[in-house]
């Protein structure tokens, strides 16, 4: 049975889910005052353990694909198994997502709480070498909810550690079609039919992945443009280019707006690139809190490196060695405009 904490502070409800690292539900107010959920996910506990969608989940050992399921690291070639067609998918078919953690006990902070989760993957897990440690600390202080993710090894080893929260700020099951997002972002990474990153870069100005200014999501999500055929809409890496305020070591990647609400969200983190999702494996399969979520009923912003970079020399390193001290800490802001 997967235990269960609640975080709250002035301005968000927060619940923490043992079971994948999970953040089970975030409950913000509109600009009337009414609190709504934002995070998709499941009354019923059986949901998260059947959930196939990463609804919440802490994502590891390695975010996103990994072309074949293979790397070589040092010489030796490993093997993780494929769940995604040919590709390993955020760390093969039992990774970081269906565990329990050791969730530990909530500290009170001023405006709120945090709580940490551990979790110690051995070596040769899903293929992955070394014994990794990881720790979660989730704390919430007023408006904002931090993720700070460490992580230690025995052995190199690669490491991308995400959260896959599916959010949708009008507090519904609903198409997030007319929430406004903009990114901090001058390029995305190239995808071949596969959504495998063909090594390339593509500069966002002037096509339908430019959201240089606040755009409406699904302003562009029916065009031709390859890119978008090949990911059913979006789901691609967006490159932060650094232009964000940076608000305590953390640079403003994304912002986001839901009009009708008001509410609003601000994405901060240390982390080079954001994969954007917009749901589009969302097929009415899963039946979540509030009914079944379809294409485009919820967007993802995932904190995270490039995807495949460990087959990649060119794309920033994702490799852990002894000695060494992963960190990938993000904050979501939300508000009200």
């Amino acid at each position: 049975m997967s235990s269960e904490v609640e975080l709250v502070s002035s301005a968000l409800r927060v619940g923490v889910l043992s079971y994948g690292a999970r953040i089970a539900w975030v409950q913000a107010p509109d600009r009337t005052g009414h609190w709504a959920h934002v995070a998709m996910g499941f009354d019923d506990p059986a949901g998260w353990r059947t959930d196939t969608s990463y609804q919440g989940a802490s994502i590891g050992r390695y975010a996103n694909r990994i072309a074949g399921g293979s790397f070589e690291l040092d010489g030796r070639r490993y093997q993780v198994p494929t769940n995604d067609g040919a590709a390993a998918l955020h760390g093969g078919p039992a990774g970081f997502d269906s565990v329990d953690w050791a969730l530990g006990p909530v500290v009170k902070l001023p405006d709120g709480g945090s709580v940490t989760l551990r979790l110690t993957s051995p070596d040769g897990e899903m293929g992955f070498p070394g014994e990794l440690g990881v720790a979660l600390e989730i704390s919430l202080d007023g408006t904002d909810l931090q993720l700070d993710y460490r992580a230690e090894t025995d052995a190199p080893t690669p490491v991308n550690l995400t959260n896959h929260v599916y959010l949708n700020l009008s507090g519904a099951p609903s198409s997030v079609e007319h929430h406004e997002v903009r990114f901090h972002a001058d390029q995305i990474v190239a995808m071949d039919v596969d959504s495998i990153p063909t090594g390339e870069l593509i500069l966002c100005a002037g096509t339908d992945f430019d959201f240089s200014t606040p755009t409406a999501i699904g302003s562009r999500w029916r065009s031709p443009d390859p890119q978008l055929r090949h990911g059913r809409g979006y789901d691609h890496s967006y490159v932060l280019d650094g232009s964000g305020p940076e608000v305590d070591g953390l640079r403003l990647a994304a912002s986001v707006i839901e009009p009708a609400s008001g509410r609003t969200l601000e994405l901060f983190t240390d982390q080079p690139a954001v994969q954007f999702y917009t749901g589009n494996q969302l097929n009415g399969a899963v039946v979540g809190r509030g009914g079944m979520l379809r294409q485009g009923d919820a967007f993802c912003l995932e904190p995270q490196h490039f995807p495949d970079s460990v087959n990649h020399p060119h794309f920033p390193g994702t490799i852990l060695r002894p000695g060494q001290h992963y960190r990938a800490r993000s904050r979501y802001r939300f508000g009200v405009s």
